[in-house]
Order: structure tokens, then sequence, then C-alpha cells
């Protein structure tokens, strides 16, 4: 199994964020300009939570408030459950399941270094999988 570190590298290194005090409006388009699921809220250079689609859909859409001004700390997900470089896939996987979230920041030493989604898992999953079987193809083949 991997680790955070290692699935990180793989990624290109960015790191989506908005502040606390942006409207949702203007962070649900900078979700569609990055093209994902989830951004980081940072004040400062501290973790302030996350916002996600869900957030949005749960706590905008479904109860009827604007999004031009209902702020981003109004509705972000303040407790955040985040993971290290160190932390191994498998428990990334664990953590996703138990907490039913999508998104994992990466902090190292208090400082956010990036994130990790499902996707990110199940690809490198997929990808180690596929890895796998054509070796065992190979030598089951004798080449």
């Amino acid at each position: 199994m991997k680790t955070v570190a290692e699935l990180l590298k793989a990624k290109p290194a960015r790191i989506v964020t908005v502040p606390p005090e942006m409207t949702v409006l203007d962070a649900i388009k900078v979700l569609a300009a990055e093209d994902v699921g989830a951004a980081i809220v940072m004040s400062g250079t501290r973790l302030a939570g996350i916002l996600s689609e869900r957030d949005y859909t749960r706590k905008v859409i479904l109860q009827g408030r604007s999004s031009n001004s209902t702020r981003v700390e109004e509705i972000m997900t303040a407790n955040v459950v985040c993971v290290t470089p160190r932390t191994k896939e498998r428990e990334c996987m664990a953590l996703m399941v138990d907490k039913q979230i999508r998104h994992l920041p990466v902090l190292d030493e208090g400082r956010v270094v990036g994130m990790v989604s499902i996707r990110d898992i199940v690809s490198d999953i997929i990808a180690d999988q596929d890895f796998t079987i054509e070796q065992l193809e190979h030598y089951i083949s004798g080449q």
C-alpha cells in the first residue's frame, strides 16, 4: 500500500483553496474552473475547513439560501478529517468509508500540503491491479 506522499507525487502539485469570507457563488465558480469537487478553506495559512459540492447542495440549495449572499464559512465543514503524508492508502479508504467523505486534506506539521480524493485512491488501486495482472500474464506466457 502506498502512502499519501506517494499519491500526491502522482498528482499535479496544486491545492485549490478558498477563503472563508468568499461568497458561495464565487467559491463554486472556483470549483468549476479547477474541475474539482472540493476546496480547502484557508484563513491565512490556517486550515479553517473544507467546502464540497455536497456542502453546497445540502446547505444552500436544499435550504433555499442565496449563493450570492451566503459566505463559505456559513456552510463549510469546519471539523475536517485530515491525514498526513505518512498515512497509508488503506487507512485513507477506511476513513472515507467510515466518515462518508470523499476528500482528505493532507497536513504536514500543521501545514496544508495537498488533498487526496477517493478518485485518487481508486485510480491508484486500479493501476496497481492492472500492473499486477500484466506481470502475471507475462509470467504465465513465459515472456
